[in-house]
């Protein structure tokens, strides 16, 4: 099964999408995470461009062990040289050099004719082999450059010692079906192309930047040139984990396998979404929020008995925990059964009825119904949540010369109970104490506190969210003291979890909780 090289511009073409500037430390943190996931080639950048991107060429080339680390360069002996200091300290490295070979660049943006364009491109590529024996060229434009000049230029580069020769789709103009072809002719016309590793890089134009890179590998290519999410020039270039995860899941067509390991996929992806500012957008293949999301009811039936009626690819796969129901107007019973019984609820069969009737009148008026609001139809269709514990006194001292501590007064059962515990902080302290009385350590998912009114005297409104045994709950408490009120949905919170810890299988309770370590039954 072929090998094929993935070439990640992410550093280098991915940064000129609008507004996705990086700074170097910025570009080595995506770089660390670049050799994490097990790309072959990093290009990490222009050095000529700016001395910022020179920096931070030199510092991938430093720090970054594994990949070749690549830095670009025009045919120009300044740019070459540029790129070769940066790329000084690597253990392995390549110069990209490149030159535009089309009717339209030749004519408008170079005003040079064939010959001294072949004439040039040789002498950037000789230029180049005295830093390295790794050197990749590229003719830009290269889906719009005739044939047979293509072929030309890409025997002479060979000739005079180029290791890869990239094709660009540069202007994203290609289609599948011509672009593959050209693939094929190269393979076959050039006489000396067995010498070189034959490349592509498409841009996303038309939409078309993975069709068309798949097509190259389907037809010869060994190298493909792309960036995280997609994200590049104009329109944006070859997603890598498209191209990674299509090849892995069409093995039996495409007989051709990558390096990548594709359990680092999510990660990466949210690191440059996260670094660049650029959101990915939901729909997005493989890394999108909705990319393991189901909420029609015919598919969420469907996984649920089996994955692979909805899902060719495990989530699990690219690094996504599991997938997700999305419960909303379109969901089935058999899905909104499911997430009660992940919830925590075992519910009979005349409860479920009423919960489902409930849950599709809401559905209807909110685009989702998130896991607090079947908390909350159960907790409204059900029997209340009995209070086993109620807080009546709180006092709490901090201060910044002094320890947060927090006094609290618990009844139980008629009984009144009192301790006290420090914190880093006053709700910290709170927090503490409470799971001191009650025995109880549930992990703090979320915290939240929104003023309910406008003014100093505003109420406060805190939720928080709890999590023991696999079982998480919400609690909420209001008061004009946000400490107070703090305490409150904290309480609310335990109340709720031990209600629902009464609800659970036996074989369930007491099982270690996801915080602290200890169980959740009274």
């Amino acid at each position: 099964m072929r090998r094929i090289t993935m070439f990640d511009t992410t550093l280098r073409d991915g940064e000129q999408c609008p507004g996705a500037s990086l700074e170097p430390h910025e570009k080595l943190e995506i770089a660390k995470q670049l050799a994490r996931l097990g790309v072959d080639v990093i290009e990490a950048g222009f050095p000529i461009s700016s001395s910022g991107d020179a920096d931070a060429v030199r510092r991938i080339a430093e720090t970054v062990k594994g990949p070749v680390i690549c830095a670009l360069a025009r045919s120009l002996a300044a740019d070459i040289d540029a790129a070769a200091r940066a790329l000084a300290p690597a253990a392995k490295k390549r110069i990209h050099v490149f030159l535009a070979t089309s009717p339209i660049h030749r004519k408008y943006k170079l005003r040079k004719a064939k010959d001294e364009i072949v004439r040039q491109a040789v002498w950037a590529v000789t230029y180049a082999k005295r830093y390295g024996k790794d050197v990749e060229f590229s003719p830009e434009d290269a889906s719009r450059t005739e044939p047979e000049f293509l072929f030309q230029v890409l025997e002479a580069v060979i000739t005079a010692g180029a290791t890869t020769v990239n094709i660009p789709d540069t202007v994203g103009f290609a289609i599948p079906d011509q672009f593959g072809p050209l693939i094929g002719a190269i393979k076959e016309r050039v006489p000396n192309i067995g010498r070189a590793r034959v490349s592509v890089h498409c841009h996303n134009d038309l939409g078309l930047s993975v069709p068309n890179s798949l097509a190259a590998i389907a037809n010869g290519a060994d190298q493909v040139e792309c960036t995280i999410n997609g994200i590049g020039e104009r329109a944006g270039n070859t997603s890598l984990e498209e191209v990674v995860m299509s090849l892995n899941i069409r093995r039996d067509y495409y007989q051709a396998q990558t390096g990548v390991d594709t359990t680092q996929i999510y990660k990466t992806s949210r690191l440059v979404s996260s670094l660049t500012g650029i959101v990915v957008q939901p729909n997005k293949a493989i890394v999108g929020d909705n990319a393991f999301s189901h909420e029609s009811g015919i598919h969420q039936d469907g996984v649920l008995k089996h994955r692979r009626t909805y899902e060719i690819l495990r989530p699990q796969d690219v690094g996504v925990q599991e997938s997700r129901l999305v419960l909303g107007k379109l969901s089935g019973r058999h899905a909104v059964v499911a997430r009660l019984k992940q919830l925590g609820y075992t519910l009979q069969s005349t409860e479920i009825d009423r919960v489902f009737e409930q849950f599709k009148q809401l559905a209807d008026k909110k685009r989702e119904v998130f896991d607090e609001d079947l908390s909350a139809l159960v907790e409204e269709e059900l029997p209340g949540v009995a209070e086993t514990y109620k807080l009546a006194y709180v006092h709490t001292t901090s201060g910044s010369e002094t320890v947060p501590t927090a006094t609290i007064r618990l009844t139980k059962a008629g009984k009144t109970i009192q301790d006290a515990a420090c914190g880093d902080g006053p709700v910290d302290a709170c927090y503490q104490t409470i799971d001191r009385m009650t025995g109880l350590s549930p992990e703090l998912v979320d915290y939240s506190l929104r003023s309910v009114t406008g003014g100093t005297d505003a109420l406060g409104d805190v939720v928080v969210k709890l999590r023991a045994n696999g079982v998480e709950v919400t609690g909420r408490g209001t008061s004009t003291d946000i400490i107070e009120a703090s305490a409150k949905a904290y309480v609310n919170a335990i109340n709720r979890l031990l209600a629902r810890s009464a609800r659970l299988p036996r074989q369930r309770r007491g099982r270690r909780s996801g915080g602290r370590g200890r169980s959740i039954t009274p």
